[in-house]
């Protein structure tokens, strides 16, 4: 009993050094990548003016900050991303429980389904713009066109390959399609929608970036095509470092979600 415990410290220990050392090896790389880049900028090596440097960067920052114009732009762009995610996580769910229940609907609307989420998305947002107008509904919109048809077909393939023994336990004890859906489908297809979501987040702040590229005057993405348009490319340097940031963010909140669910 002894010598399992030991065993058991041992491998612990182990996990603990390893995850120690890919912590250390991230922050490493990336504080070597931005002292390179600072240096390279500062001796001339690399145009500062084309590429700015970090310290350019994070001034640049702190006097948006100081103004409290950068609060506007990521809370639009936050806002739309968090509302077009919530809209394709909820939608995506309802139509492949409706496929599910339903074979020839779904054997109908495959095809359109497969063409519609193989279309480039950017290729509608200018449309969108034509229908809705350039406003807040129609980046919302956009962000949402870029996750949803895939997302569906993610998870009616998940709800279709669900163990046909449990559900024919369920059918053998009186249960209906109702009862396979809650009591056997949607439990076990919790990891897949989980992963989906992961995907989606990133997905829908794509999106909502390429409808503010075009119908935004306030946001992450319209700073970027200001910026490029004026050469201010302190701004759309920094703009694309807090899009990573959000990214990351908005992941790990997932992550959470997901880590309390296994729990």
């Amino acid at each position: 009993m002894n010598e399992m415990s030991s065993e058991q410290l041992r491998f612990l220990n182990q996990r603990k050094k390893h995850k120690r050392i890919v912590r250390v090896s991230r922050i490493a790389i990336l504080l070597s990548f931005l002292f390179i880049w600072e240096f390279t900028a500062n001796v001339g090596i690399i145009d500062s003016f084309i590429f700015s440097s970090p310290s350019k960067i994070a001034l640049c920052f702190w006097n948006m900050v100081l103004n409290r114009t950068i609060f506007l732009h990521v809370g639009v762009t936050l806002y739309e991303t968090i509302v077009s995610f919530l809209l394709v996580t909820f939608f995506s769910l309802l139509i492949a429980v409706l496929l599910w229940f339903s074979d020839k609907c779904s054997e109908i609307l495959d095809p359109y389904l497969v063409v519609l989420n193989s279309l480039p998305k950017s290729a509608l947002a200018p449309l969108l713009i034509v229908w809705l107008g350039a406003t807040k509904t129609t980046i919302i919109v956009a962000g949402m066109s870029v996750a949803i048809f895939g997302s569906i077909l993610s998870l009616y393939t998940s709800f279709s390959t669900v163990d046909p023994e449990e559900l024919q336990l369920i059918y053998t004890l009186h249960g209906n399609r109702a009862h396979a859906l809650t009591k056997v489908v949607l439990p076990s297809s919790v990891p897949s929608i989980i992963s989906t979501m992961k995907i989606n987040i990133g997905l829908c702040l794509v999106g909502v970036v390429i409808g503010e590229f075009l119908a935004a005057k306030n946001g992450l993405g319209y700073l970027i095509i200001y910026s490029s348009q004026v050469f201010k490319l302190d701004w759309l340097l920094m703009s694309i470092c807090l899009l990573c940031i959000m990214a990351i963010g908005l992941y790990a909140v997932i992550g959470l979600f997901e880590r309390k669910f296994q729990r």
